[in-house]
């Protein structure tokens, strides 16, 4: 029985969409012989049944008009002729000609020009045929002419305004989605990098010595190797977080994990690891504790730090470096800097890294500068700027703290 119903079903999808198209032809057909019939009612009867007959007939074509407007504009042409030919009241022709005008527009909107200009000149010249028999006098008919052309100009101008509305804003969705597309691989490429980069980085090192010290410092080597591991867990960790939050769910189909992004609070273990790769890091953490960090800006601090920190193990050949975060009222100064040879000319013209900064630092409207200190060495300065309200809370816990501080002062 279920596969009864589901066969039937199937079934009867065309035909449910056959029927409305059939009743729209029949009531569009049906359209010349009610307007025929409305002009040609006797004088007996009233003008407002005929103009309600004549609206009623041109009604029917409307269906038809949405699924077909060329044969619509047909009908109601055809309509609008052989009523015109009994030489009714012109009053009673007023409304098919503007239905007329109407699927014109329609047409214009929805058709190209090379339909469009035959479409329109056809219901012109159709028009101005159904003109000389309501007409009378040279001037009239003059008129009259200059009325309708008039009209269907203005219908086929305004159908293609609607037309290039249409196409301006397809191209700015577009342009838009492209834009996003190209946002979201800038993101995605730097996001892998910062992830990748560093960590790479510290397994090259480590690699390197293990296997320069395995015949002669077996311990060396295991620790080397166990840097090694630890460091690759921690990469693929960071990858499958990443990869999990742009397909939204993990592998096995439960929602991917929501860790929280890494900060300056997690500056030590960054450091760690980079003395694990040979260079020690000398962390001075300055300025007011109680000034609290976006998360956007507290991401893209550490993110600095990871890479200026991979920049130093991979170029520098410096046993030191020095990180300064300094938390201001308004800005917030991160400054990396090292005694080494510096970064190769080739990082600073055409490496990602540097790059990948610098874009950090301007998304949030701040600025980083990078480049050989004069002493020797290489440094990286970012300056990133912290929201008002961020600064104004600051400052009213300051002002608290100092008016606590005055209370507990004896007299």
């Amino acid at each position: 029985m279920p596969a009864a119903t589901a066969t039937a079903t199937t079934t009867d999808r065309p035909s449910s969409g056959r029927v409305p198209t059939a009743l729209a032809w029949g009531a569009a057909v049906a359209h010349p012989f009610l307007l025929l019939a409305a002009v040609r009612t006797g004088p007996y009867r009233s003008t407002e049944l005929r103009l309600f007959l004549a609206a009623v007939a041109v009604g029917l074509t409307l269906p038809l008009a949405r699924r077909n407007p060329l044969a619509a504009l047909g009908l109601l042409l055809a309509g609008l002729f052989a009523a015109a030919t009994t030489r009714p009241d012109a009053a009673l022709l007023y409304l098919p000609v503007l239905a007329a005008d109407a699927v014109v527009g329609r047409i214009a909107a929805a058709r190209p020009l090379r339909v469009l200009l035959p479409t329109a000149l056809g219901a012109l010249a159709v028009q101005i045929a159904a003109a000389t028999y309501t007409t009378s006098g040279q001037d009239v008919f003059v008129s009259t002419i200059t009325a309708l052309a008039l009209a269907l100009l203005t219908a086929g101008l305004l159908g293609r305004s609607v037309r290039e509305r249409r196409g301006h804003a397809a191209e700015l969705r577009a342009a838009t989605a492209a834009e996003a597309v190209a946002a979201e691989r800038l993101r995605i490429a730097r996001e892998l990098h910062d992830v990748v980069a560093h960590s790479i980085g510290v397994i090259a090192i480590q690699a390197g010595v293990g296997r320069r010290v395995i015949d002669t410092q077996p311990a060396e080597a295991r620790n080397a190797l166990a840097t090694i591991e630890t460091t690759s867990r921690e990469t693929l960790a960071g990858l499958r977080r990443t990869l999990g939050a742009l397909r939204g769910a993990a592998a096995d189909g439960h929602p991917a994990p929501r860790d929280p992004a890494p900060g300056l609070a997690e500056l030590e273990r960054l450091a760690a690891s980079t003395a694990d790769a040979g260079v020690r890091v000398e962390l001075r953490r300055l300025g007011n504790p109680d000034v609290s960090l976006p998360p956007e800006v507290d991401l893209a601090a550490y993110r600095i730090v990871q890479e200026s920190l991979t920049n130093v193990v991979r170029h520098a050949a410096a046993p030191t470096c020095r990180v300064t975060v300094e938390r201001r009222t308004d800005t917030l100064l991160v400054e990396i800097a090292d005694e080494g040879r510096g970064a190769p000319g080739a990082d600073l013209a055409g490496g990602y890294g540097l790059v990948g900064m610098r874009e950090r630092a301007e998304l949030l409207g701040g600025s980083l500068t990078a480049g050989p200190r004069p002493g020797g060495g290489f440094h990286v300065t970012a300056l990133l700027p912290l929201p008002a309200d961020t600064a104004s809370t600051a400052a009213a816990a300051a002002a608290a703290a100092a008016a606590v501080a005055q209370e507990g002062t004896p007299a």
